[in-house]
């Protein structure tokens, strides 16, 4: 059904500011069930809309916007979750921050794209406990990066015999936080290997070569199973390593390069993969060593490398078969 009804929200830790569009009217509930409820008889009471024609628009706050997704997936209601940075953008120049006037200028950009916006929907709830598991892996392994760090700048300067508790905590705390980081390795593979579905996805996607559990487990949380993304280009583009060009009319003619606008966090461990292909790989490994004696850009050559293998696992996943390393087969 054609959607006629805007709600913008507006969420923060504790509150949401709510802004019916057609209305232009806003109020403010606590971000809890028993506040989503009263903010659903509200909205009743004052649209003449249907559950149907109405979509929810809202920013992406994690584990803040959680709780909602929740409680409009329950009641069926349809609902999108825009990014921060594209709601930014589409209002043009904002000065100054207030949530009100945020929830309002959601339900505008919702308002506007109403045509395009396509309903969001949560992810299969194994899904969701992997990406709670990996951020919590993430943490866990930047504090004993931190340990590991320090307690080997302090074993060159200070003496064992003077500082031995100070090396004996941060020894134990490292040997701690190992244990725990493989326990969550083994709950998040324990989960993999109960779910047939992303068991099926798991084995074809580390049959990759230079695709490793952290990588094809990371995979699997932002495409919701390979089922976000219509190609690997586009999740090239959201990864930030698909190369755009830079160029307008005939005075304005840069290289072509990768935009700053991606994932981060993601990009990152795409980029160790390729490092680890061109190592491991014999195939990436040749490649490497040819465009370097062509002259070739070193960077160009990795986020080459970077590309083939997202479309290698997008085409592993997309045919239900595994890898096969035709190189081996070669004369």
């Amino acid at each position: 059904m054609k959607t006629k009804e805007i709600i913008g929200i507006d969420v923060s830790k504790t509150v949401i500011d709510v802004c019916i569009d057609s209305e232009q009217i806003i109020a403010q509930f606590n971000n809890t069930k028993k506040g989503f409820q009263l903010m659903e008889n509200w909205i009743v009471y004052n649209t003449s809309f249907s559950r149907q024609e109405t979509l929810f628009v809202f920013e992406h706050t994690g584990m803040y916007s959680h709780l909602l997704s929740l409680f409009l997936t329950e009641k069926e209601y349809s609902f999108f979750i825009a990014s921060g940075l594209e709601i930014k953008r589409s209002i043009g120049i904002a000065r100054g921050k207030d949530d009100q006037i945020d929830a309002k200028r959601i339900a505008l950009y919702g308002y506007r794209l109403k045509e395009e916006l396509k309903p969001s929907k949560l992810p299969d709830n194994d899904i969701l406990r992997i990406k709670s598991l990996l951020s919590l892996r993430t943490k866990l392994n930047k504090q004993r990066a931190g340990f590991k760090g320090t307690l080997k700048e302090q074993k060159t300067i200070y003496s064992s015999k003077d500082y031995k508790i100070i090396f004996e905590v941060q020894q134990k705390m490292i040997k701690d936080l190992t244990k725990q980081i493989d326990k969550i390795n083994t709950t998040m593979q324990s989960i993999i290997d109960k779910n047939t579905e992303l068991k099926q996805t798991y084995k074809l996607v580390t049959s990759v070569k230079g695709i490793g559990m952290q990588t094809a487990l990371v995979m699997i949380v932002f495409t919701d199973n390979f089922t976000k993304f219509q190609n690997w280009r586009k999740f090239a583009s959201y990864s930030g390593i698909a190369p755009f060009p830079y160029q307008s009319g005939s005075s304005i003619k840069g290289r072509t390069k990768v935009s700053h606008l991606a994932n981060k966090k993601l990009k990152a461990i795409i980029n160790m993969c390729a490092i680890s292909a061109i190592q491991h790989n014999p195939e990436m490994k040749q490649y490497d060593q040819k465009r370097v004696l062509e002259g070739k850009n070193k960077m160009s050559t990795i986020n080459i490398i970077r590309n083939k293998l997202i479309a290698r696992v997008f085409a592993v996943v997309k045919r239900q078969t595994p890898y096969v390393d035709t190189m081996k087969f070669a004369a």
